[in-house]
């Protein structure tokens, strides 16, 4: 028997500037901080003195962690309340931040970022889900406009922040900053209406699904982050290949078979869902180009992690710049549009940051480019398909449906950002970093390719008003 469900009534709050400053702050706290770690990985590594494979798996594990859990957490929102998942995800930020500040081997470095994962799983649904219920039409767009500078643009500066502060202060510094706006974010949010759906059935959690998909996501992150440290052929990756496989193909076949499922499938039927949510995978997958070339031009080029920083200070102006113009573009010609430009041109300025053959300043001139050409395809592309993703499910599915659809983007960040470093450590053996740049880098180049072709030929064809 299906559920019957309704949404509390929250028709007589309108949301306001501060309730949006709050939101912008709480997703910085993956954005901005937690991913500067992709430009301060030497200083960590030194430090913490830890291996390339513990680093890496450090690294990505806050995003796998956001993409294991952000649907539930997107359902749970729903269920319990979005205000109320917001705050728990603030309270995990500091703990996670806190681990991190403290951290002088691996176990409180990879424990403060699995809750700096956990902590995105719970936010970014259940702020995506009250932008939903809390502002209208052209408000709704703003806000998501808002909301994407807060993640494509915290992403754009995370990289120049994290160096600065990595130069300056140390890298430790980074996340006593987050805490501090994890704090500042929760008093600018405090006495929202709560907003969540009643559900009048006791339907049981999936466990099932949820135990196979932590165990598939966690194998194939080991995998990608450990297979040339292990070998790829070695017995150990060989099995974790298989558990990898057998458990995505369990976990399908679970989820089909069950009324209350982990993902909700049905989701997929829409077409214009569908074809956001995979372009959004990829092309969160292209944030790998980040710690490649980041890593490239320190290892290989000499450079330090501020002067690197200042690379992508293109890339942050851009992203920013043009998330407002995307909307602007959604709201006279459309999302598919928009969403095709910014996908070609994110892949061309990688494209640009791909040529390692070129030497001196002229290459640092084309990575500044290529930077800000990837910031640019981001911003243009942010708004229209996050607005494509969740203006089509109705109110009652609008956590869930915005935890697929973050699920996907922590998910390809994390195993773009995985696969990327693997890539670019494989080929960099023996010092060749210039020839692990170059693969590293059209692996990304491929990312694009692939998102334009999902935006292409799944996206249905808007219709002239």
């Amino acid at each position: 028997m299906k559920a019957t469900t309704h949404t509390v009534d929250t028709a007589a709050y309108k949301g306001t500037n501060k309730l949006l400053i709050g939101i912008v702050l709480s997703v910085l706290t993956y954005w901005l901080f937690a991913q500067s770690l992709l430009n301060m990985a030497p200083a960590v590594q030194s430090d913490l003195g830890v291996s390339s494979g513990v680093l890496n798996i450090g690294i990505s594990m806050t995003g796998l962690f956001s993409g294991i859990f952000i649907v539930v957490a997107g359902g749970l929102a729903d269920k319990l309340g979005r205000m109320k998942l917001t705050y728990i995800g603030l309270i995990l930020s500091v703990i996670g931040s806190a681990a991190l500040v403290v951290a002088h081997g691996p176990v409180l470095f990879i424990g403060g970022r699995i809750l700096q994962g956990l902590s995105a799983a719970c936010i970014m649904p259940a702020t995506m889900a009250l932008v939903k219920t809390y502002y209208e039409g052209k408000d709704r767009q703003r806000a998501l406009s808002y909301w994407s500078i807060g993640s494509w643009g915290g992403s754009g500066l995370c990289s120049f922040f994290g160096g600065a502060i990595a130069s300056s202060l140390g890298w430790r510094y980074v996340f006593i900053f987050s805490i501090i706006v994890s704090i500042c974010s929760a008093l600018l949010i405090f006495g929202t209406p709560e907003s969540k759906v009643v559900n009048d059935s006791n339907s049981k959690f999936d466990s099932i699904g949820l135990l196979l998909f932590i165990v598939s996501m966690v194998a194939l992150n080991v995998v990608v982050s450990k297979g040339s440290e292990l070998g790829w052929t070695s017995p150990i990756v060989l099995i974790l290949a298989v558990i990898v496989i057998i458990g995505l193909i369990a976990f399908y076949k679970v989820e089909q078979t069950i009324d209350n499922s982990f993902v909700e499938f049905s989701l997929f039927e829409n077409r214009g869902y569908l074809g956001a949510t995979i372009s959004n995978f990829l092309l969160n997958a292209v944030a790998g180009t980040l710690i490649v070339i980041n890593t490239y031009v320190q290892q290989g080029r000499g450079l330090s992690s501020a002067k690197t920083g200042m690379l992508s200070i293109g890339y942050l102006c851009l992203v920013l710049i043009t998330i407002r113009i995307g909307e602007k573009l959604l709201q006279t010609i459309g999302a598919k549009k928009p969403m095709l430009w910014g996908t070609i041109l994110s892949g061309t300025g990688v494209g640009l940051m791909a040529l390692t053959m070129v030497t001196g300043t002229v290459y640092f001139i084309l990575v500044f480019i290529g930077y800000s050409l990837f910031g640019m395809g981001l911003g243009m592309y942010a708004t229209p398909s996050t607005d494509t993703a969740i203006s089509s499910v109705p109110n009652e599915k609008a956590g869930v449906a915005s935890g697929i659809y973050k699920m996907a983007s922590s998910l390809g960040g994390a195993l773009g950002v995985a696969i990327s470093a693997a890539v670019y450590n494989g080929f960099s053996a023996g010092g060749n970093y210039t020839q692990g740049a170059t693969f590293g880098l059209l692996t990304n180049i491929l990312f694009c390719v692939l998102a334009l072709g999902s935006i292409l030929f799944i996206i249905p064809k808007e219709k002239q008003v």
